[in-house]
C-alpha cells in the first residue's frame, strides 16, 4: 500500500521487532519444549485414557468458544498450544466448528448443545453467519440448543441468539452499540513533530486506506463509503437478531437509542435491562445454569457434580478419529487465502504470492481434483502477488477446472483482485468488498534529519540518482511518475475487473475508486454473482466439474505437517495435554496489549512492512471493523 524505501528508519524499527520478536519465540519455545517433554510423558504413562472414554447417552456438546475465529490457523502447532493455554487466544478454525455442529446433529450421543461465548473473537459478520446457519440446521434434529455467558459481546450475541433459550449471569452484560470504525491519525505527528514528508498517490476519491498518514481526520468520502456499507450490515443484523428473537428490529433500536433512560429504570442493570428487553430468557449463575440443564435431561455427572458434557476440541478428536477414508477419487478442492497479501513465501494462515499461487498449483495439477474453491478473507496487500494468484486462477480454469470464489468476511482491493476471474463469485450479504483501487505512499526524511543537524548531499549521473532516497526531497518529476505508475496499476485493475465481469470499464470504474461495499451491495453493482458460503460455493464447483452429490470429497489444499506437527496437533485435542499446559499457563503469560497500543504498532509494523522497491503500488482496504 506503501512506497516506503528502506532507510535508518526503517531498518532501526525491523531491528527492534525483529530482536523481540526471536526473544519471545526462543524464550517460549524453550519453556513450551520442556512442558511437552513432561506431557508427553503423562501421556504414554496412560493416564490421559479418560479423555477417549467413549460417548455416555445424553451428553450435552459444550460449544466453549474462547478464542479467535479464522479460516486458516495462522500459528504453528507449539504457539497454538501455548495461546489455548493462555485463555482466549486460541485460533478456532471455521471448517472445525461447522463439522462438530453438523457432526453432533445426527450423534445418537448428543442430546444438548450448549453455546458459550464469552471470549470468543469473530473478525467480521460473514463467518458469524455460516455459523449461526449451522445451528439454525441443527436445530432441524429437534435437539434444543441453550447459550450461557457471563456477558455477551454484540458479535458473539447474533450466535446466540440462534439458541432455544438464552441466558447470562445475574451480573453480566450486554449492550449493543452499532457498528464504528475509528482510525488513528498521523499526520501532525509524523510531518509537524517529527519532520517526515508523507506523499500519497492514488486514483479514487474514496481509496482511504493510506489517509491516517497525510490527514488529521477521515475525508468527507471515507464517511460517506463507510456509513453506507455498515448501515447496510448494521440493518442486516437487527432483521436477524429480531427474527431469532421475535422481537421487532425497530423496537430493537428504540431500545438503544433510549438507553440512558432504560438504564436508569432498572439502576445501571445491564443484565436486568437485558432481560427486560427480552434480548435475554433468564439470569443464572454457572452453578445454576449446570442445574438446570440436568433437570432439562442432560445426564448428571456426579462425580463432578455437574452434568454430562464433552466440550468443542474433545469432540473434534472424537469426529476425526471416526473419519473414514472415502473411496471416493474425485475432490472438489479448497486453498484460503487469508490475511494481508505479500511477495514471496509465507506461513500457513497467510497469503504469498509465491506460496499461494502454490496451493493452487499443486490443486491444477492434481489429477483427482475436478474443481477449486478459493476461499478468500483478505483486505488485500501487494499488486504483484495479487497479481501472480490472480494468474494461477486463471491457468486453472484455461486448465478445464472450474474456479469458484467464496468471500467469508473481507474480500477487497487485492482480496478482490484474486477473485475476479473465477468463474463464479459468492459472497455473503454482510462480507466486505470492493475498494477497487491502489496507492502508493512515500515517506521523505531530510526535515526530520534536519532537526538533529544531519544533511543529505551528492552526485549522480542521471536525473534519477536518488531521487527515492528516503534522505532526499521528492522533486516534482518524481512525482509526476510515481503518479504516472499508479494511474496506470489503476487502469490495469479496471480493465482486469470490465473483461472478468464482462462490464465496460467506465461501468466499473464508477463502482471502484476505491470505494467499498458490503456483499448484497456488491451483487447489485454486478462485482459478485450470488449470495450463499463456502457449502454454496463447494456446490456450484461440484456442479460445474460434474461431479455427483455424495461421489466426491472437499479437500483444503494446504501444506502438509510434519509427522512430529500432526503428532503435536492431535496432543493438544487430548483432555489431559489442555489440563496440563492449562497449569503451565502463568509462566508462559505475556501482558496484554491495549486496543490503543495494537492499532498503532499494526500501522507502524505496516508501514515497515512495505518493502525496497523504488515505487511499491499497493491494492489494500483498512475496511474490517
Amino acid at each position: 500500500m506503501s512506497t516506503a524505501q528502506p532507510g535508518p528508519i526503517r531498518s532501526f524499527f525491523g531491528f527492534i521487532w525483529s530482536a523481540i520478536n526471536f526473544t519471545n519465540h526462543l524464550v517460549f519455545n524453550i519453556i513450551m519444549l520442556f512442558v511437552l517433554l513432561i506431557i508427553i510423558a503423562v501421556v504414554f504413562a496412560g493416564l490421559s485414557s479418560k479423555s477417549f472414554t467413549p460417548l455416555k447417552d445424553k451428553t450435552a456438546l459444550v460449544l466453549d468458544l474462547e478464542g479467535r475465529l479464522v479460516e486458516q490457523r495462522t500459528a504453528d502447532t507449539i504457539s497454538s498450544i501455548i495461546a489455548e493455554a493462555q485463555g482466549g487466544s486460541r485460533e478456532i478454525q471455521l471448517r472445525d466448528l461447522i463439522t462438530v455442529i453438523e457432526a453432533a446433529k445426527t450423534d445418537p450421543k448428543i442430546s444438548h448443545l450448549v453455546l458459550n461465548t464469552d471470549g470468543f473473537e469473530a473478525s467480521g459478520m460473514a463467518s458469524i453467519r455460516e455459523i449461526a446457519k449451522a445451528l439454525q440446521d441443527f436445530k432441524t434434529s429437534k435437539k434444543p440448543v441453550y447459550a450461557f455467558a457471563n456477558s455477551y459481546e454484540q458479535k458473539q450475541y447474533l450466535l446466540a441468539a440462534q439458541a432455544d433459550k438464552i441466558y447470562m449471569d445475574p451480573d453480566g452484560s450486554f449492550m449493543p452499540e452499532g457498528l464504528g470504525r475509528y482510525r488513528l491519525f498521523y499526520r501532525e505527528a509524523l510531518q509537524d513533530k517529527l519532520g517526515l514528508d508523507v506523499h500519497l498517490f492514488r486514483v479514487g476519491e474514496f481509496k482511504s486506506a493510506a489517509e491516517p498518514f497525510i490527514l488529521d481526520a477521515a475525508s468527507a468520502e471515507s464517511k460517506e463509503a463507510d456509513l453506507y456499507w455498515m448501515n447496510d450490515i448494521w440493518q442486516r443484523y437487527l432483521v436477524q437478531v429480531g427474527k431469532s428473537r421475535n422481537i421487532d428490529p425497530a423496537q430493537i433500536t428504540l431500545a438503544i437509542n433510549d438507553m440512558p433512560a432504560r438504564l436508569q429504570a432498572v439502576d445501571g442493570d445491564l443484565a436486568q435491562w437485558a432481560l427486560n428487553e427480552k434480548w435475554v430468557d433468564g439470569l443464572k449463575t454457572a452453578y445454576e445454569m449446570e442445574q438446570f440443564l440436568v433437570k432439562l435431561g442432560v445426564a448428571e455427572d456426579k462425580e463432578n457434580h455437574t452434568f454430562q458434557s464433552i466440550d468443542f476440541m474433545q469432540y473434534l478428536g472424537h469426529v476425526n478419529s471416526r473419519h473414514i477414508a472415502s473411496a471416493n477419487k474425485d475432490s472438489v478442492a479448497i486453498v484460503v487465502a487469508q490475511g494481508e497479501i505479500t511477495d514471496g513465501e509465507q506461513p500457513p494462515g497467510t497469503v504469498g504470492g509465491e506460496s499461494t499461487s502454490a496451493l493452487i498449483r499443486a490443486a491444477r495439477e492434481d489429477d483427482n481434483v475436478k474443481a477449486l474453491v478459493l476461499r478468500v478473507d483478505s483486505p488485500g496487500g501487494g499488486v504483484f502477488p495479487s497479481e501472480q494468484i490472480r494468474r494461477e486462477v486463471e491457468l486453472t480454469k484455461a486448465a478445464g477446472k472450474p474456479v469458484v470464489v467464496s468471500m467469508a468476511n473481507v474480500a477487497a482491493s487485492g482480496g478482490y483482485w484474486i477473485s475476479m476471474n473465477a468463474d463464479r463469485i459468492y459472497a455473503d450479504e454482510s462480507t466486505i468488498t470492493g475498494s477497487i483501487g491502489i496507492f502508493g505512499l512515500m515517506i521523505r526524511a531530510p526535515r526530520a534529519l534536519e532537526k538533529i543537524g544531519v544533511r543529505s548531499d551528492g552526485v549522480t549521473t542521471t536525473p534519477w540518482g536518488g531521487a527515492f532516497d528516503i534522505s532526499r526531497p521528492l522533486q516534482e518529476p518524481a512525482k509526476q511518475v510515481i503518479q504516472s505508475i499508479i494511474n496506470h496499476g489503476y487502469a490495469q485493475f479496471i480493465g482486469k475487473v470490465s473483461k472478468a465481469r464482462g462490464q465496460t470499464y467506465a461501468q466499473i470504474d464508477a463502482n471502484a475508486r476505491g470505494r467499498v461495499w458490503s456483499g448484497a451491495q456488491a451483487k447489485e453493482k454486478g462485482l459478485v454473482d450470488a449470495m450463499g458460503g463456502i457449502s454454496d460455493a463447494v456446490a456450484d464447483a461440484a456442479a460445474r466439474a460434474k461431479l455427483k452429490k455424495g461421489a466426491f470429497d472437499v479437500e483444503y489444499i494446504e501444506t502438509p505437517l510434519s509427522p512430529f506437527e500432526q503428532f503435536l496437533e492431535n496432543l493438544s485435542r487430548n483432555s489431559t495435554t489442555q489440563g496440563m499446559v492449562r497449569n503451565f499457563a502463568p509462566a508462559l503469560g505475556f501482558i496484554n496489549q491495549t486496543a490503543l497500543g495494537r492499532q498503532v504498532s499494526h500501522d507502524l509494523l505496516w508501514l515497515n512492512r512495505q518493502g525496497s522497491k523504488p515505487v511499491n503500488a499497493v491494492a489494500h482496504c483498512f475496511c474490517a471493523f
